[in-house]
């Protein structure tokens, strides 16, 4: 697996698709399987994807996944599907929403998992706009993308809002939790 950044044509590729996907999905109603060979090898090596769809400043949907198990085109073609119209917060995708909708691919690197002593120590390792942070405890998991640190910048803040969304209160801390960072490279 690769985590070399993608250049600015195979950059637009990636959002052409996202786009053709979501648009597939609304005249023909499932999901568009690209063709792969049409593709440079770059997108066509297993990443991990999330794709976030907004209207203006507001989220209208994000589908991803951490670990890499497809190519990078299947990834963000099923990821760009599953945001339009499979995610729970939001109902399906409109025809009249898809011209408004603004459209991000987050390419993740490979998760590294963080070594630290207590809460504090992890706080002190964490990359405020730098880091993706992944926080499990037990069958509780939650992560966040690095452009979360937008709006919950300081580092306290994150972890907290972190450990709410894995399912933990705010406030929770034991010595089993364990947490993966990564990276992304914005593609807009």
């Amino acid at each position: 697996m690769s985590s070399t950044e993608l250049d600015s044509q195979q950059q637009q590729l990636l959002l052409e698709l996202a786009r053709e996907s979501i648009g597939h999905g609304l005249e023909k109603g499932g999901m568009l399987l690209p063709d792969e060979v049409r593709y440079p090898q770059p997108l066509r090596e297993q990443r991990a994807t999330f794709v976030t769809l907004k209207i203006e400043a507001n989220l209208r949907g994000c589908i991803g996944t951490l670990q890499p198990y497809r190519t990078l085109v299947a990834d963000v073609a099923g990821h760009a599907h599953a945001a339009a119209f499979e995610d729970p917060r939001f109902p399906p995708l409109t025809h009249h929403e898809y011209g408004l909708l603004g459209i991000s691919i987050s390419v993740l690197s490979p998760a590294d998992e963080v070594r630290f002593i207590d809460e504090d120590d992890l706080l002190r390792q964490l990359r405020p706009g730098i880091d993706g942070v992944i926080l499990q405890e037990g069958l509780q998991r939650g992560t966040f993308l690095p452009s979360v640190w937008e709006s919950l910048p300081s580092r306290p803040q994150f972890l907290q809002q972190l450990k709410c969304k894995a399912g933990l209160a705010e406030d929770y801390w034991s010595g089993s939790i364990r947490v993966w960072r990564y990276t992304t490279q914005c593609i807009n």
